[in-house]
């Protein structure tokens, strides 16, 4: 029974990277996101919109709670996932967590570049992406700092990072 959960910036390539890895893993994908919506019936940008961030964390615990009971996963969380209520611990007790630590300035251009709509960064100018995220994840390390592992090298391999994982 293997459950991996992928945590870090939006941007880091939690999900490219959590397709790769579950399909040469034998492993089923779940993009938490995609998966808070189909059961909300509704976009995440909708969900802040109508209801508030408070509101979007509860559900997205809620839906967290439901993946740690899969079996066999990887999981991409939302970028802030890890840092409401005691998911770290959660996502921590019930599998592996890796923390996918990627320079602010590569996720700039990365989500400069992105046709997803993302709430917390609309109508930002690099210069003020950049100073966005490097605040933002001064704020967020104490939570994905605990994670089991890290992978600062946007081009390690599949193979690194599951001898990495099974080696404990």
């Amino acid at each position: 029974m293997m459950r991996i959960y992928l945590i870090g910036y939006m941007g880091s390539g939690k999900s490219t990277l959590g397709k790769k890895l579950a399909k040469y893993a034998g492993l089923q994908f779940v993009d938490m996101d995609h998966y808070l919506e189909e059961r909300n019936y509704k976009t995440i940008p909708q969900i802040f919109a109508e209801e508030g961030e408070a509101e979007f964390r509860k559900k997205e615990r809620k839906a967290l709670e439901e993946l740690s009971e899969f079996s066999d996963v990887v999981i991409a969380t939302g970028g802030g996932a890890p840092c409401f209520f005691d998911n770290v611990h959660l996502m921590n007790r019930t599998g592996k967590t890796i923390y996918l630590n990627i320079d602010p300035g590569i996720l700039a251009d990365r989500l400069m570049e992105s046709k997803t709509e993302r709430p917390l960064i609309k109508g930002k100018s690099k210069e003020e992406l950049i100073h966005f995220i490097d605040e933002t994840l001064k704020k967020r390390n104490e939570f994905y700092s605990q994670a089991h592992y890290q992978i600062t090298d946007p081009d390690t391999g599949l193979d690194e990072i599951l001898k990495m994982i099974e080696r404990d």
